[in-house]
């Protein structure tokens, strides 16, 4: 017996809709299903064997951390526009369970980041799992942030930017593609450091080891905020630390053949021929 948990968008009703339609096929064919949403609006897939997103990227972002933790596949439903990250339309969903729960599918990994807050008094103060990026963003309009660079613990550079982002392969199709940022392909391993509308001469992404640790110092005189895949977790202030480092636990994707990146690439992003 199958125990499947089933996360979708709060505001799209048709994304409620087709888990209800999903919950009572599984019902009868004698799996198990459970709500993955709790009270509090968090994520919780405990005991499940797969975990079926139905909204966007946004939604599938949403629910990676906790199933990354637990090391559970994710299905992604496109109930989005983009729908980059997402596997199934809705009308493929039944199909997708059926072929999941008879083992025809392949669980795809991809690299995380393991996001810390180090507070100036050299406290941790919160961890995050990140499948896309984290942003350490300036909160004055008009004004840059700066943001001293260590990579192994070797100072590298100053940043003064809009803001710096640090992106996995999967996220460098995301915020990193709009800052002007490198296309990796998604079974790659590497750090991507990008800085936003940079007020300096060095303007360049950085491509890093996975293995290599970044560390991000807010200076004075000015505050930033952290963002985690687009979630905004917490305000730093100078003084304040972000670690970035590759997560120790990959988040797994439930896919059904070898996806051509490149096309998608080509088709998500209307990219036309010469």
């Amino acid at each position: 017996m199958t125990l499947i948990a089933f996360y979708p968008h709060p505001d799209r009703p048709e994304a409620a809709a087709l888990a209800e339609q999903a919950v009572a096929w599984l019902e009868a064919a004698g799996h198990r299903s459970i709500s993955a949403v709790r009270p509090d609006g968090s994520v919780s897939v405990d005991g499940a064997d797969l975990l079926v997103s139905l909204g966007g990227d946004g939604t599938l972002l949403r629910a990676v951390e906790s199933a990354s933790q637990a090391e559970i596949p994710v299905l992604g439903v496109n109930f989005g526009r983009l729908g980059y990250l997402t596997q199934v339309e809705p009308s493929g969903l039944r199909a997708a369970l059926d072929r999941f729960l008879a083992g025809d599918c392949v669980i795809e990994e991809r690299m995380t980041l393991q996001v810390s807050v180090v507070g100036a008094d050299r406290v941790r103060r919160s961890d995050h799992t990140a499948l896309n990026e984290a942003s350490v963003e300036k909160t004055v309009p008009g004004h840059t942030v700066r943001v001293a660079t260590s990579i192994d613990g070797n100072p590298f550079v100053t940043y003064a930017a809009d803001g710096l982002l640090v992106s996995t392969p999967t996220g460098s199709t995301a915020y990193n593609l709009s800052a002007r940022g490198p296309v990796l392909s998604p079974q790659l391993r590497a750090i991507v450091v990008t800085p936003v509308s940079p007020h300096m001469l060095f303007d360049r992404p950085l491509v890093l080891e996975p293995t290599e640790r970044l560390e991000l110092e807010v200076l004075e005189p000015r505050p930033a905020v952290l963002v985690v895949d687009g979630a905004t977790v917490g305000m730093l202030e100078p003084g304040d630390t972000v670690l970035c480092g590759e997560g120790d636990h990959p988040a797994r994707f439930v896919t059904f053949g070898r996806r051509d990146f490149h096309a998608i690439l080509r088709a998500k992003f209307h990219l036309a021929d010469r």
